[in-house]
């Protein structure tokens, strides 16, 4: 009975896991962004799979002179896109946000992001397939997240840029294999 559920699960999803290749493709990451200051050169890219389902491409884009881990661990311009295969309920979104979080961060380092976790929480919706979302830092701008172009959140909280990003940078994150894909380590 178990089998003939998954079976009919997958028969009846819109978007089964397919080559990454061609998940990569249907992105369509550019090799460089213009539009920031400085400009930034992809430095990876991977896509989120989770159980069968492919759920998003990710690409790490950050100064051509510096290493993708390098932009991470020393908080360099950088900026992380997304771009999404399958409708998500935003509190799913913040779910999963929240676990790895947990697993990854001190209580008292949650305790004082909170308020500005729960902003950056706030401006979810619920997700669309096709939409795509970027998560940008600069030093001197500090951090925004844009949905399909439109920014929905800023801060200047360098703190709480380095926890969001290490949701995929970091160890112990939302994925290895998509960690070791933007970070370009095999």
């Amino acid at each position: 009975m178990r089998y003939l559920l998954v079976c009919l699960l997958l028969l009846l999803s819109p978007t089964v896991s397919a080559n990454s290749a061609d998940r990569l493709k249907e992105a369509a990451f550019p090799t460089q962004l213009s539009n920031q200051s400085p400009a930034l050169e992809r430095k990876g890219q991977g896509v989120l799979t989770y159980l069968w389902a492919d759920v998003y491409a990710a690409a790490l884009f950050n100064e051509p002179s510096v290493t993708a881990e390098q932009a991470f661990s020393e908080q360099r311009a950088q900026c992380l896109e997304l771009y999404y295969f399958r409708d998500i309920d935003r509190s799913d979104v913040i779910k999963a946000a929240d676990a790895t979080l947990a697993r990854q961060q001190s209580k008292d380092t949650l305790t004082r992001l909170k308020p500005d976790l729960d902003q950056l929480h706030a401006s979810f919706q619920d997700i669309q397939r096709g939409d795509r979302f970027a998560l940008s830092f600069t030093p001197a701008r500090g951090m925004s997240l844009e949905r399909n172009g439109k920014v929905i959140f800023n801060s200047a909280n360098t703190e709480l840029a380095r926890v969001y990003f290490g949701l995929w940078l970091a160890p112990d994150g939302l994925s290895k294999k998509l960690r070791n894909s933007l970070l370009n380590q095999t």
